[in-house]
C-alpha cells in the first residue's frame, strides 16, 4: 500500500496541560473542522477519551454524505494521542497528535498517513483533488487553534 504522509506543526503559547485538555474533548474537533465539509459528531463512546473510544461522524465531501468512524488506539496525556479509521473513505487513515511544553507554550503536532483505495486511480484522485484538501483541512485547523489559544506570541 502506497501512503501519503501529512505533516504540521504550529505552537501556542498556552500550557500544555491547557492545549491537550482541548484536544482531548472529541466535541472540539467541529471548531477545528472546517464548515464545508458538514461536519457532525454522531457518537462518542466510552466517553471521556481514552485507548479504544470510538467516535463516530459524518460529514460530506463536495455532494457525497460520508460517515467515518475512528478508534483512539493509543492514549498519553498530556503528550498525545493517535486516531486510525475504522470505517470511511480512505484506505489507510492514522492520525498522530503530539503535544511538547516549549519554552512558555505548546508546540501541536499532527502526522498523517493515509492511503486512498481504487489504486492508481486513488493516486490520481490524491495528486488531483484529495492532497489538496487535506492541506486546507489542517490549514484551517491552524487557522482555527490560533483563533482559539492565540497565535503563539507573547502578548
Amino acid at each position: 500500500m502506497n501512503a501519503f504522509v501529512f505533516r504540521a506543526e504550529q505552537f501556542v503559547a498556552r500550557p500544555l496541560d491547557e492545549v491537550f485538555e482541548f484536544f482531548s474533548e472529541a466535541e472540539n474537533l467541529q471548531q477545528l473542522t472546517p464548515e464545508w465539509l458538514h461536519f457532525r459528531i454522531l457518537s462518542v463512546e466510552p466517553s471521556p477519551v481514552r485507548t479504544g473510544t470510538i467516535i463516530r461522524y459524518s460529514l460530506r465531501w463536495r455532494i457525497f454524505p460520508i460517515h467515518w468512524t475512528s478508534e483512539i488506539v493509543f492514549w498519553d496525556p498530556p503528550h498525545g494521542f493517535v486516531d486510525e479509521q475504522r470505517k470511511g473513505p480512505y484506505k489507510l487513515w492514522h492520525h498522530e497528535h503530539r503535544f511538547a511544553a516549549e519554552g512558555n507554550g505548546t508546540r501541536i503536532t499532527d502526522e498523517v498517513r493515509y492511503a486512498l483505495p481504487f489504486g492508481v486511480l486513488g493516486r490520481v484522485a490524491h495528486e488531483f483533488k484529495v492532497k489538496k484538501d487535506v492541506q486546507a483541512i489542517f490549514n484551517y485547523r491552524k487557522a482555527a487553534v490560533e483563533r482559539i489559544f492565540g497565535t503563539g506570541e507573547l502578548i
